[in-house]
């Protein structure tokens, strides 16, 4: 339900974001931090949540919020299925990783 680039102006939108390439993929940062990734091809964007927060958005429904299958997955980054993730679900998502990053500083 939402396309890349409503994605990207989502996660741009929040305070002090910067884009930047992260080995082939849009990131996007905050404080020199990743706290998203796009996956173009795959129509997908990661988003780093604390765990708790992961297994939140995880139980919403696991065709839309998933772990990445590998290390990451257990460190929190997780998969958003773009064209089936509800807009306000995103920002909630986006929000939640940024607000993570924000507090490591």
């Amino acid at each position: 339900m939402v396309d890349i680039e409503t994605a990207r102006q989502i996660a741009m939108a929040l305070p002090g974001t910067e884009e930047h390439d992260h080995f082939g993929r849009p990131s996007f940062r905050v404080n020199k931090r990743i706290f998203s990734t796009l996956w173009l091809p795959e129509n997908r964007m990661m988003v780093k949540l604390p765990l708790i927060e992961q297994s939140v958005f995880n139980s919403f429904d696991t065709s839309v919020f998933y772990p990445v299958p590998n290390k990451w997955g257990l460190q929190g980054a997780t998969l958003v299925e773009l064209s089936k993730v509800r807009r306000d679900m995103l920002e909630d998502a986006l929000s939640v990783a940024w607000q993570n990053v924000i507090r490591k500083r």
